[in-house]
């Protein structure tokens, strides 16, 4: 079966490996010309220009998209239209906004073309382990690309599936990152407790290891956790900052809007975004009306 896709980063590659070794074939395009051309040097059919993607591709086509949410999508979609054939099929498998594929299925359906909605974990394990995907779109569509959903999950009959209508892939693709967030502040939290408690002079690695194996807690999160902290117990040379990609914003926006308590993932988004403020107001603020109404001491800077 063929695949064109759009984005050649680490995760649109290692995608087109898994699936250039289940020999599909796989055409690729990237802004970047020295990743085109390692893209092709690593065997499978690497093109400069979009109009070369669409005519290395048989019909009816289809051409995935890995590119950043927003605007690049839209972008991307709106020079590929004039190229492509009716039946053709576009799949986001980027973070986009359920909101937005859900417009962007009803715009492309309206031209005689298909959309798929997918929504992908797996990183950079990827390649090894195969990706999760969540997919949302008309099933006439999914069914005909299965070959390909096959070759990316973890196994042919495990970790993908149509889970809905166009929109619904990237829905719950969204609440599964914000599951995620609440994870890992759990285990950031609980690991930081073990870690105070200075006259234990506990092996957090050593616990992390121990977790692994039978516990109640155990997951692939707690495995690459245990890894980097057999690699820098201390976590030294790391600043206490943490980004987020939208998602977990998205969750609780979403969780608001239809009356559903959320507080764990709420409270994670909230302490990714403190830990980018320097010398953190609020707490600045709290200082300083303790010492107003109580007398409390005010610890100052230098």
């Amino acid at each position: 079966m063929e695949l064109g896709i759009i984005g050649l980063g680490k995760m649109g590659a290692n995608m087109a490996e898994r699936l250039r070794l289940a020999k599909h074939k796989v055409v690729g395009f990237d802004l970047s010309a020295d990743v085109v051309k390692k893209f092709s040097e690593a065997g499978s059919v690497g093109v400069t220009t979009l109009e070369d993607l669409v005519k290395n591709l048989s019909a009816p086509r289809a051409i995935w998209i890995m590119v950043p949410a927003g605007a690049p999508v839209d972008q991307t979609i709106a020079k590929l239209v004039p190229l492509m054939q009716k039946g053709d099929t576009f799949i986001d498998g980027g973070n986009s906004m359920y909101k937005d594929s859900q417009r962007r299925y009803a715009e492309l359906q309206a031209k005689g073309f298909n959309f798929i909605d997918c929504g992908t974990s797996g990183g950079v394990w990827g390649l090894k382990e195969g990706y999760s995907m969540m997919i949302g779109g008309d099933k006439e569509p999914v069914e005909r690309l299965t070959p390909i959903f096959e070759a990316l999950a973890p196994s042919p009959t495990t970790g993908w599936g149509r889970v809905g209508p166009a929109g619904a892939g990237h829905f719950v693709k969204m609440v599964h990152n914000g599951i995620e967030y609440g994870m890992m502040q759990s285990y950031a939290e609980g690991f930081s407790i073990m870690g105070h408690k200075e006259e234990l002079n506990l092996d957090l690695a050593q616990i992390s290891q121990i977790w692994r194996f039978g516990s109640v807690v155990r997951s692939w999160l707690l495995d690459l956790t245990a890894d980097a902290l057999e690699k820098n117990p201390k976590l030294e040379g790391l600043e206490a900052y943490v980004a987020d990609s939208g998602e977990g914003r998205w969750t609780v926006a979403e969780a608001i809007d239809l009356n559903v308590s959320a507080p764990i993932i709420t409270e994670s988004l909230i302490r990714r975004i403190r830990s980018r403020e320097e010398n953190n107001f609020t707490d600045r603020m709290l200082s300083v009306m303790r010492n107003a109404f109580g007398g409390h001491a005010v610890k100052k800077e230098g």
